[in-house]
C-alpha cells in the first residue's frame, strides 16, 4: 500500500483511550466506576447487528455504524445530557473530519460517511443502530439497578421510551421481563425456559 498510514496509526492510539473515558452520565444515578465508552460501543455494535437482522435490515452495516457512533469522544469527552444544556459536545461530523485527516482518502470518506448516516439517523441501519444505542443504555442501567443503584430507573425509562423499532421495543420488553442473571441459570439447568 502506497498510502501513508502514520494517521491510521495515530487514530488507533486514540481510538484506544475509549478504554478508559467513562460514560459520564452514569456518575448522576450514583455508579461510582461506571463502563467505558468502548464497552458501551461494543455492546451496542452487537445489539445493532441483532435488531437489524430482525427488522430485516443489514446487521454487518447496523453494526458497523454502531461501533463508530462514539468515536468522536476521544475528543469531545463523554458529554452527559446536563452537561450538553450548557456545553454542546462538537458536531460529530466536524469531529470525525479532524480525526481521519491524513488518512487514505477511501478510508477517510468511508468513515465519515458512517458518521453521517448515523448522525442522520435515516437508513434503516442507522435507525437499528440509533436503538442499539438506547437498548445498551438500557440493558446496562438494568445491570446497574441490580447492582443496588436505583436511580438508574431513570436511564431505562427514558432510553426504552426512545426506541423506534418494533423489534428494539420486543427486545427492550423482554430485557425488563429478565433477570440479570436468567441466562446463567438457564445455562446451567435451574430456570425451565
Amino acid at each position: 500500500m502506497a498510502d501513508d498510514l502514520s494517521a491510521v496509526g495515530r487514530f488507533l492510539y486514540e481510538a484506544g483511550t475509549l478504554k478508559q473515558t467513562r460514560r459520564t452520565g452514569w456518575w448522576m444515578a450514583g455508579v461510582r466506576d461506571p463502563e467505558s465508552v468502548a464497552e458501551h460501543s461494543w455492546r451496542a455494535s452487537l445489539i445493532a447487528s441483532v435488531v437489524a437482522k430482525l427488522e430485516g435490515a443489514d446487521p454487518a452495516r447496523a453494526a458497523f455504524l454502531a461501533v463508530w457512533h462514539d468515536t468522536q469522544e476521544t475528543r469531545t469527552g463523554d458529554v452527559n445530557h446536563v452537561g450538553k444544556k450548557y456545553a454542546p459536545a462538537g458536531d460529530p461530523q466536524a469531529v470525525t473530519a479532524d480525526q481521519t485527516a491524513g488518512m487514505p482518502e477511501a478510508l477517510a470518506s468511508t468513515i465519515r460517511e458512517l458518521v453521517a448516516e448515523y448522525e442522520g439517523g435515516e437508513s434503516p441501519e442507522a435507525v437499528c443502530a440509533r436503538d442499539a444505542d438506547k437498548l445498551e443504555c438500557m440493558l446496562q442501567g438494568i445491570e446497574y439497578k441490580a447492582q443496588g443503584y436505583g436511580n438508574a430507573q431513570r436511564w431505562i425509562d427514558n432510553s426504552r421510551a426512545r426506541i423506534a423499532t418494533e423489534s428494539g421495543r420486543r427486545l427492550a420488553d423482554e430485557l425488563l421481563e429478565q433477570g440479570t442473571l436468567d441466562w446463567l441459570r438457564t445455562t446451567l439447568g435451574e430456570k425451565e425456559v
